[in-house]
């Protein structure tokens, strides 16, 4: 029996907006096994409103989530790949994407590198701003093995 439900909801929305970006492809779906352990502390970093992660990012390494894909972030919108999701900020750290709950992992000081998973485990992702987060994959990788992720799970760029 699998932890995980689909998102039919998601799964629309991620649909017409694939309909309605001719040449941008869908965001993958959420992985069909949770990625994260349910037993394990998992929280939003509180200070992470959406101010601080709107612009350009590029994904160096995810589960549900594409490698290399280029991710714009605005007050009403996340664009993944070309593809633009509503966005809502529910509480500063915690997000609603296109009717999927996605908190804010972790961002550092500089807002140079952020993670950005599901809670339930469906999808997390490393985003950095140039593509490289350099010394600051270390803290992400510590973040996400602290809540409880599966690192061997995530693919690199």
């Amino acid at each position: 029996m699998s932890l995980f439900r689909p998102r039919p909801r998601l799964t629309v929305l991620l649909g017409a907006a694939l309909l309605s970006a001719c040449s941008a492809k869908a965001p993958p779906a959420p992985e069909t096994l949770p990625l994260r352990n349910p037993t394990a502390p998992v929280g939003s970093q509180a200070d992470a409103g959406l101010a601080r992660l709107q612009g350009g990012w590029i994904v160096t390494e995810g589960a549900g989530m594409t490698p290399g894909a280029r991710i714009e972030i605005s007050a009403a919108e996340m664009r993944v790949a070309g593809v633009a999701l509503p966005l809502q900020e529910e509480t500063p750290g915690r997000l609603r994407v296109g009717g999927e709950s996605l908190w804010v992992h972790w961002i550092d000081a500089d807002n140079r590198t952020a993670v950005i998973g599901a809670p339930g485990g469906g999808r997390v992702w490393i985003m950095d701003r140039r593509g490289n987060p350099g010394e600051r994959r270390a803290a992400a990788h510590e973040i996400l093995d602290w809540y409880g992720y599966d690192l061997s799970r995530l693919r690199g760029a």
